[in-house]
């Protein structure tokens, strides 16, 4: 099973990501911005990891992603806010703002939707993409 995570916005405050099933978008996430793939500093690189399922003491029932160079314990879980991701993938059902900081909420609801789609399995592949978005013109502003 695969399912692609689409990086549809990026900069200081987060990478903002959507979780496709097929062509069936059904979660979204936050990552922390990109700073080189420093560990617990940045989010992964672009490219195609196999996930496992394994047990947190923090988090319980997850996703870890696997074979990321140079670095570990990176894992798919509920949170809302960049300071809760630690290197990690949140995952939730919308985009919004908390005082003018972007959170994903609706995180157990999304969370919850994500683990019932890989019910059964202790495997899947993720290809992280970064969509290419072309800036506004000053005409569509």
């Amino acid at each position: 099973m695969r399912l692609d995570l689409i990086r549809v916005g990026q900069g200081a405050k987060g990478t903002f990501g959507v979780l496709r099933y097929g062509e069936v978008p059904f979660a979204v996430t936050l990552e922390l911005p990109w700073l080189d793939n420093a560990q617990q500093r940045s989010c992964i690189p672009v490219g195609t990891y196999r996930c496992r399922r394994i047990h947190s003491p923090k988090f319980g029932d997850v996703f870890e992603v696997m074979d990321v160079p140079g670095r570990s314990n990176i894992l798919f879980h509920r949170g809302n806010r960049l300071i809760d991701t630690e290197g990690c993938i949140l995952v939730g059902e919308e985009f919004a703002s908390a005082l003018d900081v972007p959170i994903v909420a609706g995180s157990q609801r999304g969370y919850t939707e994500f683990m019932l789609l890989l019910y059964g399995r202790t495997e899947f592949e993720v290809c992280m993409v970064q969509a290419v978005v072309p800036p506004l013109t000053s005409a569509e502003v």
